[in-house]
């Protein structure tokens, strides 16, 4: 294969891929169907020009006919004038129209049976027209909804790709952290004031406890407590009385807190 076979072949290839790229349906419809309207226009011109035609030959061939039939009077007249040389001449010029007649009505009926194929043809594109024009319409509209559904496609195939789609779900995750941060502040910050709370009341009852203690001790050393597994003394029945006064004290100082 030659190098200009190929290159010929590689451009007419490139060609056609851009042209099929650079077709759109929606203008190719339309586009047709002006062409269409084109054709029909010139049909009809065709047509009216046909018919113009067959009604001069009609006209012709009826005036022929007239002429043939007037020569043929003369002629009766010459022959009834015994002019036989009039007469003779008469019927030539008659001959002569009737012949110009029959030929014009040979063309008259080639040229009515040329009218009624064009006829016939203009009436069917006519129909074809009107059923391009119903169609283009369906036809558009269904390009259009292939197109934008191939858009469609496009669009939602390319969101996991898309820059803007990955920034969008960057900062959905970004956002999500700082709420659960957020979340754990606030719940280390209750937590926190809790103990606080908790604190300052152990520091309270620490207090009274330690004035307590000195208030029954009374300045006195502290009393032994015996061992676990010591057995009890028995109190005095002073002590014992002084004891449960104490108790009974520290019942209603615990009752008023």
């Amino acid at each position: 294969m030659g190098f200009f076979d190929r290159l010929s072949r590689l451009l007419r290839a490139n060609l056609n891929d851009l042209v099929s790229k650079a077709e759109d349906p929606v203008k190719i419809l339309d586009q047709s169907v002006v062409d269409m309207q084109e054709d029909l226009v010139k049909l009809r011109q065709a047509v009216a020009t046909a018919i113009a035609s067959q009604k001069r030959l009609q006209n012709q061939a009826e005036q022929a006919e007239a002429q043939a039939g007037q020569w043929q009077q003369k002629a009766e007249l010459a022959v009834r004038e015994s002019r036989d040389d009039l007469a003779r001449e008469a019927l030539t010029r008659r001959k002569t129209y009737a012949d110009t007649a029959a030929s014009l009505n040979a063309q008259l009926t080639a040229q009515a049976g040329q009218v009624d194929t064009l006829k016939r043809s203009l009436t069917a594109l006519e129909g074809k027209i009107a059923e391009a024009k119903t169609k283009k319409d369906m036809l558009k509209a269904r390009a259009q909804a292939a197109q934008a559904q191939e858009q469609l496609q496009s669009a939602v195939s390319g969101l996991g790709t898309n820059k803007s789609m990955a920034a969008f779900e960057q900062m959905e995750e970004k956002v999500l952290a700082m709420e659960a941060r957020s979340q754990a502040a606030a719940e280390l910050a209750g937590a926190d004031l809790e103990s606080q709370f908790a604190a300052l009341g152990g520091s309270s009852v620490d207090d009274e406890l330690a004035a307590l203690k000195n208030q029954l001790e009374g300045g006195k050393p502290p009393i032994a407590l015996p061992a676990d597994n010591a057995p009890v003394a028995q109190l005095e029945p002073a002590k014992a009385a002084e004891v449960d006064a104490e108790l009974e004290a520290l019942r209603r100082s615990i009752d008023k807190l």
